[in-house]
């Protein structure tokens, strides 16, 4: 009951702080990680999480399903066909590189195991735009940036997802024996994954146009919600990958139905929200001074150049020969940070029993807090290069006058994401 006394009070400070955040290097996210942390055993001592609790693997788990289902939602089919191009090069190719050089870096600065190296590689190279919504939520910025950030953070979750599975089995006490059967048993449940998420909206979809069947208008944000519910519970039931399901289903169900995704979008974007700040909370509970002191001089080298140089060199590679300016091949190179699926990622490495678990998870987790305390403060200085004054629709006290035709609600930060 602690933690839930201490994830109220500092949702109630997160959002007292959320005007100031909007205009300021304050992160409501940095919030979250310092109050898990501070009342964690390494400081104040209120609660007691070790990251074998059940409570971490359950909030880590149900916040990246929906994260990943809404983030599904924000994936227009129709726009990724007319602009694939931009995004392709991230994923295609900047993704992979950061994948490499990540495990490179590993190898020899914290010297890891080749594949322990390529594992930590995998679970930092998706990116999580949540830390830079200044940025992906403005219509001031340019679209064209926007819309790649947009598209690479909502798709290279499920991308790196296979990968670190798949490596964690390589990494097992078996490895250099790979056990067939269970690079077989991965691929059946990210098929499953995949069918579900599939399946589940289109059957819903179908059962909402029956002439007998529809939802009042108080009630049709519910319809999604429900969805996710089922295939949450399903996919856990038969063992299929959640979170593969989760980001096909949102993205299946905002295609076929849009006005379902409309109605939806606000209350899904609070409920991931609030999943997303529990998680952060266990997760800075996590971050104690003996976490820190655990890494190595070529571990915190290693997360150093994570965050300066191998996201931004290789996003930079990555869009040579397009026609975005220096400014927002810079921006979007920047805003990289190893974001909400690296904390789940990082988990299921250190809960996997691989020989050098420890050790990897030490330096993800150090990665990930710097990640975020570094991209989540920058965003408003950095959105304030393209001329935005008004952020996130609080505009600031000296400008209020020149800017109201512009201010928008908060809540439109996510929900512009896809424009």
């Amino acid at each position: 009951m602690v933690l839930v006394v201490v994830f109220g009070v500092a949702l109630l400070v997160a959002v007292l702080l959320s005007g100031l955040a909007a205009r300021t290097v304050l992160s409501t996210s940095f919030l979250f990680l310092i109050g898990g942390a501070l009342v964690s055993d390494g400081f104040l001592g209120l609660i007691h999480i070790t990251p074998d609790s059940e409570i971490v693997s359950v909030t880590a788990d149900l916040a990246l399903f929906a994260v990943l289902f809404t983030d599904g939602m924000h994936v227009s089919f129709a726009k990724l066909r007319a602009n694939w191009r931009n995004p392709a090069r991230a994923l295609g190719l900047g993704m992979p590189l950061a994948f490499v050089f990540m495990a490179l870096v590993t190898h020899f600065l914290v010297g890891l195991d080749w594949t322990t190296s390529f594992l930590v590689g995998a679970v930092l190279a998706p990116t999580d735009p949540v830390f830079a919504s200044a940025i992906v939520g403005r219509k001031e910025v340019p679209a064209k940036l926007r819309e790649l950030l947009n598209v690479e953070s909502g798709v290279n979750d499920g991308l790196a997802l296979p990968v670190v599975l798949l490596l964690i089995a390589a990494a097992g006490p078996a490895a250099g024996h790979a056990d067939e059967a269970s690079f077989a048993k991965i691929a059946l449940e990210l098929l499953l994954g995949l069918v579900f998420g599939v399946v589940l909206p289109l059957l819903v979809n179908g059962l909402v146009r029956f002439r007998l069947l529809g939802a009042e208008p108080k009630l049709q944000p519910l319809l999604p919600l429900a969805t996710g519910i089922i295939l949450y519970a399903t996919c856990h039931l038969t063992h299929a990958n959640p979170y593969l399901a989760a980001f096909s289903a949102g993205a299946v169900l905002a295609a076929v139905s849009p006005e379902a995704k409309e109605e939806f979008e606000p209350l899904g974007e609070a409920l991931a929200e609030l999943a997303k700040f529990a998680a952060l909370l266990v997760f800075g509970a996590l971050l104690t001074p003996g976490l820190f002191g655990d890494l190595s001089f070529g571990g915190y080298v290693a997360v150093v150049l994570a965050i300066v140089l191998i996201r931004p060199a290789s996003l930079l590679i990555s869009l040579v020969g397009t026609r975005f300016t220096r400014r927002e091949k810079l921006t979007a190179a920047w805003f990289g940070p190893k974001g909400f699926a690296s904390v789940v990622y990082g988990l299921l490495v250190l809960q996997s029993g691989i020989p050098q678990a420890e050790e990897a998870y030490t330096l993800i987790a150090v990665c990930i807090a710097f990640s975020i305390i570094a991209h989540s403060s920058t965003d408003v200085p950095i959105a304030r290069m393209f001329d935005v004054e008004d952020l996130v629709g609080i505009p600031d006290d000296d400008h209020d006058h020149d800017h109201d035709d512009h201010d928008r609600a908060p809540a439109a930060v996510q929900g512009d994401r896809t424009d």
